[in-house]
């Protein structure tokens, strides 16, 4: 357990500050171009991920899985022949996505409503792919090491170089064009320093592995990452079709502005995924090696945690969120003051889409791990197909505010199927009545913050009150549990100057706690 803790908290501190990262790759973009340039941008991005997800092939996420299982084993041979066949299907899977976008874009062009100047766009975007398989394969060996200190050092060098040669690029002059180009300059730049990395931490450990008996041959090894990874693909592409199918959509009846303001609250309401997604990453090759070890206690510890913690965090956080929506879009982005009156109602419920995502990732996460990576697929297929009916039926009738409705109903039926699956899969009894607690606690601590000015001073002041009105509230209705005020007394020490108000906090909760 010590293991998904330590990792989860890490990958927290490292999403946080990638989220911040995003959100000012976002900023600027949009600050720079405006809102139409910024809804031009918004296109070519959702296609960008799929290049990235199609040219990986799903492979990133076996690595981590067959890594975790053979690193466990002490078998170097197998963890370098894993590294070494997933290479080699990544490189020609990259080839083929970059020939088929490029030539596939100009006859998609009329469906899609893309005008000229974007299908040039999306041609160039390909040229991507060769350096969007090395951070994956790199990644995918960190996390299946569980070293997520480099894996979240390979995302700093990808988002940094990013950011700094896209806006530098449009300060040229270069306009969108420059934030493509931009972007694939900095992927080359992240690709090359994390190979370094990788070279200097884990391939010189591997390099003269030597076989021994009983080892799978390379076909039969590409096989079995193949079958694996097979679902990850097309759980991906569902995903960022669940995702993005709003973004085309309203492209399709509307025009780029909507699609600027849309992309606006859109990532503002991914807040809470900071929160599963640092949980996802760590449990995938903590599950895999206690499956691997035949520990059926430690995999529903895994999982009965996993979730407390993710709900414990990501409910407050979400009506935090949508409480203080506004004040938090005109810091977020000060160069679209009508973002809010244009897609406020759509960015309340994209919040809780993406609190009902945030659990089906930890259960798909878990599933994967467990061994079991279709079923994630087949809810994910599903919901994002009545996703593209709702959609294509309501942005008509409602505009944003029909595609968000459209996602949340949606997220809300693949989470119910994950979770249910997890918990039958795992043989896995939840806490419900802590969980039950947990969430009177936040619609309560909700309640009260509601109450302070929806302005940016009043943000400020939700954010410094509402973590103790939370966990007063947790502890005197018997929700917290004395493993919570080790872990928080654990944070608090590496808090610096704020260690002594959070050791003082931890105290006063002591009393409550049995």
């Amino acid at each position: 357990m010590r293991k998904v803790v330590k990792g989860s908290f890490l990958n927290l501190f490292g999403n946080v500050l990638f989220r911040i990262g995003g959100y000012l790759y976002r900023v600027l973009i949009q600050y720079l171009l405006g809102v139409t340039g910024y809804g031009i941008v918004s296109l070519v991005l959702p296609l960008q991920n799929v290049l990235i997800l199609v040219a990986a092939a799903g492979i990133p996420p076996a690595v981590a899985k067959y890594v975790a299982e053979y690193h466990a084993k002490n078998d170097t041979y197998m963890v370098k022949q894993v590294i070494k066949t997933s290479a080699k299907i990544m490189v020609v899977m990259s080839i083929t996505a970059t020939l088929l976008i490029f030539f596939l874009a100009e006859p998609l062009a009329p469906f899609l409503h893309w005008q000229p100047s974007i299908i040039i766009l999306f041609q160039i975007i390909g040229f991507i792919t060769p350096f969007s398989i090395i951070l994956g394969l790199v990644r995918g060996v960190f996390q299946g090491y569980q070293d997520m200190a480099n894996l979240l050092l390979t995302r700093a060098f990808e988002q940094i170089f990013t950011i700094i040669l896209t806006v530098s690029l449009i300060l040229l002059g270069f306009y969108v064009l420059g934030a493509v180009i931009g972007t694939i300059i900095g992927f080359a730049i992240a690709a090359v320093l994390s190979l370094l990395l990788f070279r200097q931490k884990i391939w010189k450990n591997l390099k003269d592995a030597k076989k021994s008996l009983g080892h799978i041959n390379e076909y039969g090894l590409a096989k079995k990452l193949l079958i694996f990874s097979l679902p990850v693909t097309v759980v991906g592409l569902a995903e960022l079709a669940l995702f993005d199918t709003g973004t085309y959509i309203i492209n399709i009846f509307l025009n780029e502005t909507y699609v600027g303001y849309y992309n606006i609250v859109s990532p503002v309401s991914r807040i809470p995924l900071i929160i599963s997604s640092s949980i996802a990453v760590a449990i995938l090759p903590a599950a895999s090696e206690a499956l691997s070890l035949k520990n059926n206690h430690i995999i529903q510890k895994y999982v009965i945690y996993s979730y407390r913690y993710l709900i414990l965090v990501l409910l407050p956080l979400c009506a935090l969120v949508m409480l203080f929506s506004q004040p938090i879009l005109a810091i977020i982005f000060p160069r679209a003051p009508l973002a809010y009156l244009v897609a406020g109602n759509a960015l309340t419920i994209l919040i809780a889409a993406m609190a009902f995502f945030s659990i089906y990732i930890v259960s798909s996460s878990i599933s994967q791990g467990l061994g079991k990576p279709y079923l994630p697929m087949y809810f994910l297929i599903f919901g994002s197909i009545v996703n593209l009916i709702l959609t294509w039926l309501l942005v008509p009738l409602y505009d944003l505010t029909g595609a968000a409705a459209a996602t949340a109903v949606a997220t809300f039926i693949i989470m119910m199927f994950s979770v249910w699956k997890v918990l039958e899969i795992s043989n896995t009894q939840l806490p419900y009545i802590n969980l039950v607690k947990i969430v009177f606690a936040s619609v309560l601590m909700g309640i009260i913050i509601g109450l302070i000015p929806k302005t940016v001073i009043g943000l400020l002041v939700a954010l410094l009150v509402f973590s103790f009105i939370y966990l007063s509230i947790l502890a005197f209705i018997g929700a917290l549990e004395k493993r919570d005020l080790n872990l928080l007394n654990k944070i608090g020490r590496r808090l610096g100057p704020l260690s002594g108000t959070v050791m003082k906090m931890n105290r006063f909760l002591e009393r409550f706690v049995k």
